[in-house]
């Protein structure tokens, strides 16, 4: 039997709410002149197939078509008389379209009755709660299993609803206003006073929607955890509107609003959605942050089915690489970014150039940066076929769903492709392309698992694929994140899920390293330090500035900035690389080297310089 919205709710569980049914009724033909809650009766197929979409783009929560849908406002449109059945039948659509899949509920929307009360205007508190209350009796008549407080600027006027809809049901209610870039609604509350008369009124999740765009919403998040430890929501527009040949149209990208969904995931917000603007594509763009959401929160304790899997073989008999992990032996890898294009000599001459000085394996990054290369898959084909060394693939979930990632899998195994570092991957934005779409459909934790499975011989269906694959099974870590918690919760997942090694983030600050590695130790798997020489000032800008994950000391700063010369900042920065290694080899069970703008001759002085292999 499917949970109730407050069980789940209550269970910790997360939710992705819907975005806007009235932005894409005015995307198909009904204008702002008319009442988009009359569409329910005039076009329920159309309203009908828009919550069909929703719901197919991954929302658990259905918001009924009846923003507007109260005596008042539809008065101004002679359509009083039609309130019941206007709710009545915005809840059965939205209940229709939710099929019999995944759970979900119907939410009950509810907004702002378009007059002034008081103490501000002529109608009294106990009008406008006659009023909410007669619109939610309406919804509750059509099934609802919750209700939703939308867009409200005045908090005695969200009072009213509140005490209306629980004068009437004991259904869950999500209350949210609406801010202004500083977090004030359209009369001035600030917004710790506002969540917190929210969460003394009753309401079950509360926060806010609509705005200017996703950011200025994520910035009142720690604000709102300063007065209350009720479930937040966050349901942002899709910016602020144009005017593109006559139409208002919406900026904000579904991909842009997929990484606030993840960025408000992690910053403890327990649901999301969208507010004007907000189509099916961001609600699917948003879904890849509650999966991967879901994974964070369950860890790696629900695992496939394993009746008839075989042992995985032996970590020493897998690669060459792995034998060395596995017998305790230092390992030392560089890293070499793919090629633009699709020569690869030049990056066959540089791995050449590492085999020569004993480098175990080159690290192949996959589209670095959100960046357009040569795969990463056929980069380290070429590799171990044409260097004769092994390649280890980093292999990200940014670029394909759960069919690409077992094919490109299957794929690499096929070919000899044995070492692999499971990533999440850097979102689009951050590339060339920001509009690029990204799919995420399962983060690195949930990477592993399939890693895992395959090993055993099993596809992600659970059936058997034959010969079991023999990936050595990487993961990153960064001992530096901004919330330390929860990398270190994701770290202790990935291990759960089948992890054997880790390489960190390039470590710029021993003792951080040293803190992670003494929370790391009990776990179980060698952790390899990542090393970036600097090689210049700029470079080093760069890396405090513009790197995800990457925290560059002042004091580091401060040394390259001490030299004017090219040639003088290159050495600085080795001579900090090699500094940073002398101190955190005892304590690691291998280095990765980063070789800045792919030039490994750089690498040769420290590897001179006591990065031996034994």
């Amino acid at each position: 039997m499917t949970q109730t919205f407050m069980e789940a709710l209550q269970s910790g569980q997360c939710f992705l709410f819907d975005g806007s049914t009235p932005t894409v009724l005015y995307e198909r033909g009904i204008y702002i002149n008319r009442s988009f809650d009359e569409a329910n009766l005039a076009s329920p197929e159309l309203v009908g197939a828009i919550h069909q979409e929703f719901r197919a783009s991954g929302a658990q929560v259905l918001t009924t078509n009846t923003w507007a849908a109260n005596r008042v406002k539809l008065q101004g449109y002679g359509l009083a008389e039609n309130l019941e059945a206007i709710n009545l039948k915005g809840a059965l659509l939205a209940r229709a379209a939710l099929g019999d899949g995944d759970p979900g509920w119907v939410a009950g929307c509810i907004g702002p009755l378009g007059v002034r009360i008081e103490p501000w205007g002529p109608t009294s508190f106990e009008e406008a709660r006659g009023f909410f209350a007669e619109q939610a009796r309406a919804l509750l008549e059509g099934g609802v299993d919750l209700f939703v407080l939308e867009s409200f600027a005045d908090l005695n006027e969200i009072h009213q609803a509140i005490l209306a809809i629980k004068g009437i049901c004991d259904l869950p209610v999500v209350a949210q206003m609406t801010p202004n870039d500083e977090g004030q609604t359209l009369y001035g509350t600030e917004p710790e006073w506002y969540i917190a008369k929210l969460a003394e009124w009753g309401a079950d999740l509360l926060g806010v929607n609509g705005g200017s765009g996703p950011a200025p919403l994520l910035d009142l998040l720690k604000r709102f955890r300063a007065v209350t430890a009720t479930p937040l929501i966050l349901q942002p527009s899709a910016g602020l509107p144009r005017m593109v040949d006559g139409r208002l149209l919406y900026m904000a990208s579904p991909e842009y609003l997929g990484e606030f969904a993840r960025q408000a995931f992690q910053l403890g917000v327990r649901a999301v959605g969208g507010c004007a603007g907000t189509t099916p594509a961001h609600t699917r763009s948003m879904r890849g942050a509650l999966r991967q959401e879901k994974a964070f929160v369950e860890g790696a304790t629900e695992r496939p089915a394993t009746e008839g899997s075989h042992d995985p073989v032996p970590q020493a008999q897998r690669s060459a690489f792995s034998r060395k992990i596995a017998a305790g032996e230092f390992v030392v890898t560089v890293e070499l970014v793919p090629p633009k294009g699709i020569s690869a000599d030049k990056l066959v001459e540089k791995a050449g150039f590492c085999r020569d000085r004993g480098v175990d394996a080159i690290n192949v990054p996959d589209g670095p940066r959100a960046m357009a290369r040569m795969s990463a898959l056929a980069t380290a084909v070429i590799i171990q076929q044409r260097v004769g060394m092994e390649a280890l693939m980093h292999f990200a979930c940014r670029d394909r769903n759960l069919l690409g990632i077992q094919s490109d899998l299957l794929g690499a195994a096929g070919l000899g492709v044995q070492n692999v570092l499971a990533i999440t991957g850097d979102p689009p934005k951050l590339g060339p392309y920001p509009n690029a779409t990204a799919v995420f459909d399962v983060d690195a934790i949930g990477l592993v698992n399939i890693l895992r499975c395959l090993n055993s011989g099993l596809d992600l269906g659970g059936s058997h694929i034959g010969v079991p694959t023999r990936f050595s099974i990487g993961v990153g870590a960064n001992p530096v994140a901004v919330d330390v918690d929860r990398e270190q919760a994701r770290f202790r997942y990935k291990v759960d899920a089948g992890a054997e090694w880790a390489i960190t983030q390039p470590v710029f600050d021993a003792e951080a390293l040293f803190r992670f590695l003494e929370f790391a130790e009990p776990l179980g798997i060698p952790v390899i330090a990542g090393i970036w020489p600097l090689k210049s000032l700029r470079n080093a800008e760069f890396m405090a500035n513009e790197v995800p994950g990457v925290t560059l000391p002042d004091v580091l700063l401060k040394r390259m900035a001490r030299w004017q010369s090219a040639e003088d900042q290159l050495k600085e920065g080795l001579d900090i690389a090699r500094e940073i290694i002398a101190k955190v080899r005892p304590g690691v069970r291998g280095l990765q080297l980063s070789a800045p703008l792919g030039q490994v001759e750089l690498l040769d002085t420290l590897l001179e310089a006591g990065v031996d292999h034994g």
